[in-house]
């Protein structure tokens, strides 16, 4: 006989449905309610799953529950809840000994006896909508479900089945409205990153905004942008947000090369495919690297990681982690890939305007420099001369133009080094490039380093804006350094390493700058003797000496006198609009046999005083002081001294016409130095030489 209490039945479950936010709460009230009107040792609801077509244990209540499986799936075919649902009619098993099972449900029996399981009730939860699933009820007594107890727990199937249809509905609502507001996350989350995106240029600030917004929407701990630099192929952590890591101190951190081999943000870079990393999955044996050690030193167990791609090229990666084991869904690769393709599009800005600001600020400097070149007169438009030392100079300038070979130019002052620099310069590949200049000797030591190299604001006092060094703006072009034998020796490696390796950095900048450029180097001083003397290092004389090119002084061509004077008589007549148009003959030879140790600069100089105290249209030599320098140096029935030393004669005796004519005054632009062609110290070194020991200023 039944032991389950006859009547009508009412569970009263509408207020228990509203009552629950999840279906899984609402069926454990539902059991305790249940046990009013059938007795059972175990309670379970079994939903049918259309998307594998199985049965799915949803819930199981009671004292003998706990030896039975949540969340296990059944086969329609085989087991007594498919049977149950696909023909919708209850099956009671009084008594599992005598219940015939091995041929529909080979399973049931054993599967209950483990349990202690005798008796079964399964009824088909039904409405008029659909077929839910099957409430099973088992009781470790046998008996102690009848064929006349079928209608009374078919009454409580039936009310079950509403209250489970309407908490499935419940919490599907309840699912689409948390989906729904995923997305209006995701997608305000997306909106931010937009306006973020447009509303800033510095990529730091921008990266640690983004940052901030996608921790507040997943609640991970660590987040890092990893950039690709072609020049060093080197991929380096550009930013990095992880508060829970600085306790650590470890060696992740911005600026941290991240290597290619070894790392998920390697093989993503490679790959340019994203990835969704355990803590099974991300491990050392997997990526075995310093990297992966320290971030699981440091509690990292999950990861997510995508490429940044724009333009079909993989600029970098972007990877969150959490210290919590399987944080990211897949969902989650998604997400962030639309941010990566955001920050992407920024970084691509971001290093397309870093481009166009350098090369704006270099195309700047470049038109500074070169309207300062335009202000400057160079007083050569063409090479003068027909003699054999100067075609022999000529040749070998034709011989190394072409190539790309470092050129040092050598001679004494006033010879035209810059002129020939620039020769080479024009008959090279790089003739529409910048020609670059840079004279060692003018410039203060303090400073000579900065015009070298350039200097990022604040590198030193007075640096209130960044400056682009010759370096810089002689990429692609020529950089000529006269007098190069004038660089300390403080500054001589730096320029060695930027002139091998072809990169540098600015003073104040960690930044590598990479500069493709040739170098002409000049000098009137012996290299050689100041590497001996310890002045010069070695390694950079031997290279700049790669193509040396020796420059005669006037006095060893001086069939090119007659071509020079005539030039720059032409010239100066022309500029100061005077009808000057012959020379007297004895007047050359006198021009023709002077030494000129101030070379083709004292030449000129010394025309253009002799145009500016010519009234006629004849050249007047006679008012300048060579003449009577000349004739003083050799009076008349005087004994004939060597060639050098009536040289020396001459030239001391015209040194000292000039400082009188100057009261002394060696430097300055209207001094005896300036007068002659000199700078002051060569001046001041060749007076020492000829014995002029009076004290001028």
């Amino acid at each position: 006989m039944s032991s389950i209490a006859q009547g009508p039945v009412s569970l009263d479950l509408a207020e228990l449905t509203s009552a629950h936010l999840d279906v899984r709460g609402f069926f454990r009230d539902l059991a305790e309610r249940l046990k009013v009107y059938v007795p059972f040792d175990f309670v379970k609801i079994v939903l049918y799953d259309p998307t594998t077509n199985k049965m799915r244990v949803e819930v199981v209540e009671g004292p003998l529950a706990d030896a039975l499986s949540r969340g296990k799936e059944l086969p329609l075919a085989t087991s007594a809840s498919g049977w149950t649902w696909q023909h919708q009619e209850p099956l009671l098993i009084p008594d599992i000994e005598q219940f015939d099972s091995e041929a529909r449900f080979p399973m049931l029996k054993p599967a209950l006896q483990r349990c202690g399981l005798r008796s079964q009730c399964y009824l088909p939860l039904t409405t008029p909508r659909q077929r839910l699933g099957v409430l099973v009820f088992g009781s470790a007594s046998i008996g102690q479900y009848q064929r006349d107890d079928l209608e009374h727990l078919q009454q409580v199937a039936a009310q079950v089945a509403q209250a489970v249809d309407q908490a499935i509905s419940y919490e599907t609502l309840r699912s689409h409205q948390e989906r729904l507001q995923q997305e209006r996350d995701r997608f305000r989350l997306l909106l931010d990153v937009t306006t973020a995106v447009s509303a800033k240029l510095d990529l730091n600030a921008l990266l640690q905004e983004i940052f901030a917004l996608l921790r507040r929407l997943l609640r991970h701990e660590y987040t890092s942008v990893a950039l690709y630099h072609p020049e060093t192929d080197q991929i380096r952590i550009e930013a990095l947000d992880f508060p829970e890591g600085q306790q650590f101190g470890g060696i992740v951190q911005p600026g941290t090369i991240v290597p290619f081999d070894g790392t998920p943000v390697g093989v993503v870079f490679r790959t340019g495919r994203p990835l969704l990393l355990t803590r099974e999955e991300f491990t050392v044996e997997r990526f075995p690297s310093e990297i992966t050690r320290q971030l699981l030193a440091q509690g990292i167990t999950s990861l997510c990681i995508v490429p940044l791609r724009a333009h079909n090229r993989v600029l970098g990666t972007l990877t969150a982690a959490s210290l919590r084991d399987r944080h990211f869904a897949t969902a989650d690769l998604d997400l962030f890939a639309q941010v990566a393709h955001q920050i992407a599009i920024a970084m691509d800005n971001a290093l397309a305007y870093k481009q166009i600001s350098e090369l704006k600020d270099r195309l700047r400097q470049e038109k500074l420099y070169l309207e300062g070149e335009i202000r400057t007169e160079h007083h050569f438009e063409e090479i003068i001369g027909q003699s054999a030392a100067l075609r022999r100079v000529l040749r070998q300038v034709e011989t190394v133009a072409p190539t790309q070979a470092t050129v040092l130019i050598l001679g004494e002052t006033g010879t035209g080094k810059e002129l020939i620099a620039r020769a080479i310069h024009d008959l090279s590949e790089r003739r529409d490039r910048t020609f670059v200049r840079l004279n060692c000797a003018a410039i203060p030591t303090g400073l000579l380093e900065s015009e070298l190299f350039g200097h990022e604001r604040g590198a030193f006092t007075g640096a209130v804006t960044s400056k682009v060094g010759r370096l810089e703006l002689a990429n692609g072009g020529t950089l000529f350094l006269d007098e190069v034998g004038e660089i300390p020796l403080e500054v001589q490696p730096k320029l060695l390493r930027a002139l091998q390796e072809k990169e540098f950095e600015r003073l104040g900048s960690v930044r590598t700058i990479h500069t493709d450029l040739r170098l002409i180097a000049a000098t009137n001083r012996d290299l050689e003797q100041m590497v001996a003397d310890h002045e010069f290092r070695s390694d950079l004389f031997y290279r700049l000496n790669v193509f040396p090119i020796q420059i005669p002084p006037l006095r060893e061509r001086p069939e090119d006198i007659p071509l020079l004077v005539r030039h720059f008589v032409a010239r100066f007549a022309r500029q100061m609009k005077k009808p000057i148009d012959r020379i007297r003959p004895e007047d050359m030879e006198t021009l023709t046999n002077w030494h000129w140790p101030g070379n083709i600069r004292e030449l000129e100089n010394f025309i253009e005083r002799a145009v500016i105290l010519t009234t006629g249209q004849v050249l007047d030599v006679a008012a300048s002081p060579l003449r009577a320098t000349l004739a003083h140096a050799q009076p008349a029935g005087a004994p004939v001294a060597p060639p050098s030393q009536r040289l020396q004669d001459a030239e001391r005796e015209h040194i000292l016409r000039v400082l009188r004519d100057t009261h002394g005054v060696v430097g300055g632009p209207d001094g005896a130095a300036s007068r002659l062609g000199l700078k002051r110290t060569t001046l001041q070194a060749r007076m020492k030489k000829l014995g002029i020991t009076r004290q001028f200023k």
